[in-house]
């Protein structure tokens, strides 16, 4: 396959031709950006975003791109292991997605007192964290909508996983669009016109420390958020499997930039839509399908990035003007997949169809990534 395509200024990890019209036309507006090191590298999950598509990895020299991180900063996955048996829970598996609704506010909805955390301890540093405080105290340990879900899975010899999928739910949004509003301030004062979503701030100016600082921050709220999820997760488990153990902890998160070297050269790595592929990696699929766990490879050409996930294959409004959710429903039946929403319209966009195959997508990427651990869903909970 031929991975460079020079007039894009970048390496593909997907036959060219299955990548979106508009996701191209973005990857070739990214290649203008003068801070631009060697290539921009797009991973086989890639599909279209704003600015910058999602699962693309781009370096720059002394530059920061915030819609190039994205809106949901430090957005990942954590997956625990446990002594369970797939057997065991599969009878209860209503009654566990009813109390995790119960407990764990979804969609638009916020928590009615913040919960107990040392995050709390720091001082809100910069505008927008200092603007959001009070709010974002009431959004810590809500999963949100979108692609965001909790899922029981089962691996191949019946051992239960429980995982989540969560982020920086509206603070993540709030630095994003402030600072993308400041470079595009900074730019035009330079006599720079770039694409929207792709202004840019020097790292070593105020403005891009600011963001810097108020980026780390997110991706430390959405590392927290997802560790009070997974608390409530697990006490709702340990209510019906008092004998129920964690084996197993991992964690990996997407959509951040970090200094790292790279060629002899230190710059900062924006993965909007990809993960570092060093050490172990969580890559989930679509609801219904698996998720993987992996070995990262570091493939120096890709930045030592793969996949955060299948990636979209339709776009939300597409997915539901062709599906329904009767559709949906019977798919995840045929796979005995049970599923729970509050909200059955909003969960048509996250059909299993609506996404990239993850198998194929595996195969793309297995000089980025080698399989260790296939995980089948067996329940879900979706906003």
């Amino acid at each position: 396959m031929n991975r460079y395509y020079p007039k894009l200024k970048a390496k593909i990890w997907v036959p060219i031709e299955k990548v979106e019209e508009e996701a191209l036309e973005q990857i070739r507006n990214l290649s203008t950006v003068p801070d631009l090191f060697r290539w921009i590298a797009v991973m086989p999950d890639v599909h279209p975003g704003y600015g910058m598509p999602i699962g693309g990895v781009v370096a720059l020299k002394k530059a920061v791109i915030p819609y190039a991180v994205g809106m949901d900063i430090g957005c990942g996955v954590v997956t625990v292991k446990t002594n369970l048996s797939a057997k065991s829970v599969l009878k209860y598996r209503h009654q566990i997605l009813k109390l995790f609704l119960e407990k764990i506010p979804v969609g638009f909805k916020w928590r009615g007192k913040a919960l107990p955390s040392n995050l709390w301890e720091r001082e809100p540093g910069g505008p927008v964290i200092g603007r959001e405080w009070k709010k974002a105290q009431k959004q810590l340990g809500t999963l949100g909508g979108g692609n965001h879900f909790i899922e029981i899975q089962k691996d191949e010899s019946e051992k239960v996983f429980l995982t989540v999928h969560s982020g920086s739910r509206n603070l993540g949004k709030q630095v994003a669009s402030h600072y993308d509003r400041i470079a595009k301030q900074y730019c035009k004062k330079r006599g720079f016109n770039p694409p929207p979503g792709l202004s840019w701030l020097p790292v070593d100016s105020n403005e891009g420390k600011q963001y810097l600082s108020e980026m780390n921050f997110c991706i430390e709220f959405a590392r927290e958020n997802r560790r009070l999820i997974m608390e409530s997760v697990l006490e709702v488990m340990r209510y019906f499997f008092p004998e129920m153990e964690v084996i197993e902890k991992l964690e990996t998160i997407h959509n951040y930039a970090s200094f790292e070297e790279h060629y002899g050269e230190k710059v900062v790595v924006h993965r909007k839509g990809a993960v570092r592929a060093q050490g172990r990696v969580i890559i989930p699929g679509s609801m219904g399908s698996a998720t993987y766990i992996a070995e990262g490879l570091c493939n120096p050409e890709s930045f030592c990035s793969c996949s955060h996930g299948a990636g979209r294959l339709l776009g939300r409004h597409e997915a539901k003007r062709k599906l329904n959710f009767a559709q949906v429903k019977r798919d995840l039946d045929e796979r005995d997949v049970v599923l729970m929403t509050p909200d059955k319209s909003a969960v048509i966009e996250e059909a299993r169809v609506a996404y990239k195959d993850i198998e194929k997508v595996m195969e793309y990427q297995k000089d980025l990534v080698k399989k260790t651990t296939r995980l089948i869903p067996i329940a879900v909970v979706k906003g």
